[in-house]
């Protein structure tokens, strides 16, 4: 037998161990350990007295399967409050409110036994036709790191278990559990970890999910780049690393590169593989024992949180989706200021989605309701009038559309205002599959087509997982982005027609006016296993500001009721190197509202590839009609790095950065220039360097800069010919230039510059 210490943390939110009891485990116990019991099950040693804990699909529920655990159960979970989904409540831009729903669901979790919620989701969104886009939070790393963060913060508050996930580069749903996502080290760096990164070191959630897929040629499970080097070695995540369901290749490569926890079971196949190996001599024990220790520090934590009997507070969670619903719907346009509605308006709701709301997307985080809100219900507890009613389109060929159209079109005619609600049905997208195109079904557009000439006053209200296309966008006045909005995305929606909500959701995606202008067309889904990301570090609103393309409605646009003005921005430099920014901003309506303030930095003398823009901070401030309210954000240092792939590390590049503040990428309404310090970067320099970088170093570049002077003045031509020289030689490497006639650079000069940049030189 082999002596393995039980660990755990002091409370929820602690990373120190607490010491528990020592129990003496054989090693075929260890290797159980390190897989599940069942589907969702770890493995329960009786003998020692180690339970069984269990861990479950969210991210935006709690789907706890009913009874046996040992099967998938997608339609077979207990009721749980359906928040909306990350495509929904990222729109939010509040991290506030991402941190209670992740308060809701773990009184739920905990109330229903559960030790780890499979969430957040926080891969970027770079193609808008991944099938999974609906669970994650945005195309910008640094919005779905706050938002994670927020919502990791909130669920292990009440002692339930976050699983960051899919750890990494997971970005389509097309051959999932092989392709290889080939990226570069800047954007795989700087776009698809850095999420991740803030995540982890700010909340150290309780287990990190290791994604399907390859990464440049390596499965996710089996990486010791990804799962030891960068995750424990560079970033300190201490706790446990579990697999997604099915995506271990090689049970044994995976343990040596750092993952603690298969899952689900393997029926004991892959333990003795690992029972095996120990025994062969071809794995050493001691990863096995770093394996058992985190899995037990997990069960010891989850053990130690305190029973929470039920049940939880329906009706109160399921206000809090209701304000979530409200508080993620988009106004990308209106008109005439056509929303809100008089509660004495004559209305005509139109539209399936009004009575068979599509509040979810399908697979493992589909989520049994409480109860469901419908729009159609929720609009007329709001009307002092009767709304009148067409469904306008089927979800099947059972009904004929010319006569469901028919009807619709009767009924705008006869109101003053028709709100037609469109989108994706379910079959559309999902978990497991890509979409195919961006478009609304043909028969839905049709139906607006009749319903706008019949009545211009109409309201589009959308619920799609993805972006779509909006080829209407011209031809009506005012479109709500609905997403999916969760079981009370009715109320939700009814809330923000009335202005019972103002609006203040921005998107955290571009909407393209085509498929053809995304910047991974012709680079998704891949071919023959491989995904070349060659968009690199130009993802989402990034590619379309660097071309600068058309968009139907840019990163981080969304209407509200009322208007706000900007002051001038105060930017400091905090001791720490971060920057804070504080703006005033002026309510200038008539109703209060809510303002999502985005921060984002630009470096023009910057010597290496960047977009004309990046986020990079943002607050969502309620200011009440009339008043002024001063948003106060941070920039933080690292956030303005770039990855140097010269010495693979971070590099804060030194110079005049511009801070431009506004309402969106595209509208930033005021700005600022601070002064940012540089790291100090020391590069060996070889007789390959360039001219240019030799120069720029703090201590060669002055040597060589005497015999370029030199050079100067012993040149006898036209200042010009002088100039365009000296621009032709700056990116020839140095060991070249001796060939020059009348150079006065020299072998020993060379030798002398290499010299001064070796380490340890000053």
């Amino acid at each position: 037998m082999t002596d393995t210490s039980i660990h755990a943390a002091a409370d929820a939110d602690s990373a120190g161990p607490v010491r528990f009891a020592r129990p003496l485990l054989t090693l075929e116990e260890k290797a159980s350990l390190t897989s599940g019991a069942d589907f969702w099950m770890t493995q329960a040693i009786d003998r020692v007295s180690v339970p069984g804990i269990m861990l479950t699909d969210g991210p935006h529920g709690l789907r706890k399967q009913v009874a046996e655990t040992d099967h998938l159960g997608l339609a077979e979970s207990v009721p749980a409050t359906c928040f909306p989904p990350a495509v929904g409540l990222g729109s939010s831009w509040d991290p506030d409110l991402l941190r209670r729903v992740g308060e809701a669901l773990g009184i739920e979790s905990a109330v229903e036994g559960v030790a780890v919620l499979l969430g957040p989701g926080v891969n970027i969104k770079r193609h808008p036709l991944c099938g999974r886009n609906f669970e994650y939070f945005s195309e910008d790393p640094v919005l779905a790191a706050g938002l994670g963060v927020g919502f990791v913060t909130g669920l292990q508050s009440k002692g339930v278990g976050a699983s960051l996930k899919h750890f990494a580069a997971n970005n389509q749903e097309s051959d999932r559990l092989l392709v290889s996502s080939d990226v570069d080290p800047r954007p795989l760096r700087e776009i698809y970890l850095r999420a991740f990164q803030r995540v982890v070191t700010e909340t150290q959630p309780w287990t990190v999910m290791c994604s399907y897929n390859r990464i440049n040629g390596v499965h996710a499970s089996q990486d010791p780049w990804l799962l030891t080097h960068v995750l424990r070695g560079e970033w300190g995540f201490q706790r446990l690393v579990v697999s997604d369901w099915g995506a271990v290749a090689q049970r044994v490569p995976a343990l040596r590169a750092g993952l603690d926890l298969e899952m689900p079971s393997s029926g004991g196949r892959t333990d003795a593989q690992i029972v095996a190996a120990i025994n062969d001599g071809t794995l050493d024990e001691e990863v096995l024992d770093r394996a058992v220790s985190r899995v037990l520090d997990l069960v010891a934590k989850a053990s130690a949180r305190p029973p929470m009997s039920g049940p939880f507070d329906v009706d109160a969670h399921h206000q809090l989706a209701r304000e979530a619903a409200g508080r993620s719907i988009v106004l990308l346009k209106n008109d005439d200021a056509l929303l809100p509605l008089a509660r004495s308006t004559t209305l005509a709701v139109i539209g399936a989605f009004a009575e068979n709301p599509r509040y979810q997307g399908a697979g493992s985080s589909h989520i049994n309701p409480t109860r469901l809100d419908t729009a159609l219900a929720e609009i007329r507890a709001l009307s002092q009038v009767e709304v009148r009613y067409a469904a306008g389109f089927g979800f099947d060929d059972a009904e004929s559309a010319d006569d469901l159209r028919a009807e619709a079109v009767a009924a705008a005619s006869a109101c003053e205002v028709a709100v037609v609600m469109l989108g994706l049905p379910a079959r559309s997208e999902s978990e497991g599959f890509d979409r195919q195109h961006i478009d609304l079904p043909d028969e839905q557009l049709a139906l607006l087509d009749a319903v706008v000439q019949a009545n211009p006053r109409t309201v589009v209200v959308l619920s799609n997982g993805g972006v779509v296309a909006l080829p209407f966008a011209d031809q009506v006045p005012t479109i709500l982005e609905g997403w999916l909005l969760g079981q009370a995305g009715g109320g939700g929606t009814a809330d923000v027609l009335y202005g019972v909500v103002n609006p203040s959701a921005k998107l955290t995606e571009t909407i393209p006016r085509r498929l053809a202008d995304t910047p991974a067309y012709g680079n998704f889904p891949g071919e023959h296993g491989h995904v070349r990301y060659g968009e690199g570090l130009f993802v989402g609103y990034r590619w379309y500001d660097e071309r600068a393309l058309d968009v139907a409605f840019p990163f981080g646009h969304g209407l509200s009721y009322t208007t706000f003005a900007y002051g001038e921005p105060s930017v400091v430099t905090r001791s720490d190197g971060d920057l804070e920014i504080s703006v005033p901003v002026t309510n200038t309506g008539s109703v209060a509202g809510r303002e999502v303030v985005q921060v984002y930095t630009s470096l023009p003398s910057s010597r290496v590839q960047r977009p004309p823009r990046e986020l990079k901070a943002f607050a969502s401030v309620p200011i009440q009609p009339g008043a002024t309210a001063d948003a106060t954000m941070v920039i933080r240092r690292e956030d303005l790095a770039y990855w140097d792939v010269r010495v693979d590390r971070w590099i804060v590049e030194g110079g005049a950065y511009l801070i431009e503040v506004g309402a969106s990428s595209r509208d930033l309404r005021v700005s600022a220039l601070i002064e940012v310090a540089g790291d100090r970067l020391k590069l060996p320099l070889t007789e390959e360097s360039r001219l240019s970088d030799v120069l720029d170093h703090p201590i060669a570049g002055p040597l060589l800069r005497v015999a370029l002077t030199a050079m100067r003045a012993a040149f006898r031509g036209p200042q010009e010919q002088a100039e365009a020289m000296e621009m032709m030689l700056a990116s020839m490497p140095i060991g070249r230039m001796v060939n020059f006639p009348g150079a006065s650079i020299t072998r020993e000069l060379i030798a002398k510059v290499i010299a001064a940049s070796l380490p340890g030189d000053t």
